[in-house]
């Protein structure tokens, strides 16, 4: 072979070198980069239904619920959630003890003066709907087990938290008393997608404020 077949021969060599040094990287760079792991439907539909719960548990643990689903026999006041005054107690049908029934205090209206809370049939919740203490996890399952919260289905349920008259004084309070984090319609509409998602259950030893 003569000079000028060895030197064409040695530019070729080179220039295949070149080419694959190229074009090496850009084939790694075009593989596509793994996607997350695939989730399930249902999985899926568990993880709506916690979220939806996360924002029922943010309005159940607010004063203006916890303060009369305490797990003792008295009721917390006030947004700091203190003990009654009075050394007011439950008494047998949770509306206070003779001489000292919630009525003679609370009537069917909030009180201007002297800023006394009111709504019809003010009383507090049975000792089975204690919520004081729960994790998200035990506070769901009272909610919906039918030996603890009043016999009430989920339908039940759902209407009560509608229409129940205590239940909506929780927003309407009166002066000094915070609102919980949702509207009343937020709070339903977050209870709803719970109940139609599965009504999950989150995990033990989680609380949601």
């Amino acid at each position: 072979m003569n000079t000028l077949g060895r030197l064409a021969l040695c530019l070729a060599a080179v220039g295949a070198i070149a080419l694959l040094s190229a074009t090496g990287p850009a084939q790694e760079e075009s593989l596509p980069a793994p996607g997350p792991p695939t989730r399930t439907p249902e999985q899926m539909q568990k993880e709506k239904s916690l979220v939806a719960f996360a924002k029922v548990a943010s309005v159940l643990r607010h004063p203006r619920c916890m303060n009369c689903h305490p797990s003792g026999d008295r009721p917390h006041v006030g947004n700091d959630r203190h003990l009654h005054g009075m050394n007011v107690q439950r008494g047998p049908e949770d509306h206070g003890v003779p001489g000292l029934y919630c009525s003679a205090c609370h009537r069917t209206e909030n009180q201007a003066v002297p800023n006394i809370p009111g709504a019809p049939h003010w009383q507090l919740a049975p000792p089975s709907m204690g919520w004081e203490g729960l994790d998200d996890h035990d506070l769901a399952a009272m909610l919906i087990d039918k030996n603890r919260n009043g016999n009430r289905s989920l339908e039940d349920l759902l209407h009560h938290m509608r229409v129940d008259a205590l239940v909506l004084w929780g927003w309407q309070a009166g002066s000094g008393r915070s609102n919980p984090p949702l509207s009343h319609e937020g709070f339903i509409r977050a209870l709803k997608d719970w109940f139609t998602t599965g009504a999950a259950l989150p995990p033990k030893g989680a609380t949601t404020f």
